[in-house]
Order: C-alpha cells, then structure tokens, then sequence
C-alpha cells in the first residue's frame, strides 16, 4: 500500500524549506560588513584600473 501523505503538512513544509532557502541566499547576500563590501569594490576598482592600463592604442 502507498503511503498517507496529508496534503496541508506536505505543502507547509514545502514551502517552509523554501522559505529557508531564501533566507540562507539572503544572509549571503545582504549579511556582509561595511568593510566587507568596501573591500569587494576597492578590489574591482583595482581590477578596472589595472585592465584599462594595459590596453594598448590603436
């Protein structure tokens, strides 16, 4: 015989899975430090400048 599922729990905890999905993509993407996200952007300024002076003239 198969299993009683009851729909109502299957769905709450479908979406409460969801939920913590979410949260752990938001906690990496919103959870960082002021400094944190001041070095990223020194880092890819850096990254810009570095490439813009090694291009060559035409």
């Amino acid at each position: 015989m198969a299993e009683i599922v009851n729909l109502n729990q299957a769905r709450k905890a479908k979406a409460k899975d969801a939920a913590r999905t979410k949260a752990v993509e938001n906690r990496a993407k919103f959870g960082r430090t002021k400094a944190d996200k001041a070095l990223d952007a020194a880092k890819a300024d850096k990254l810009r400048r570095d490439l813009d002076g090694a291009k060559r003239e035409d």
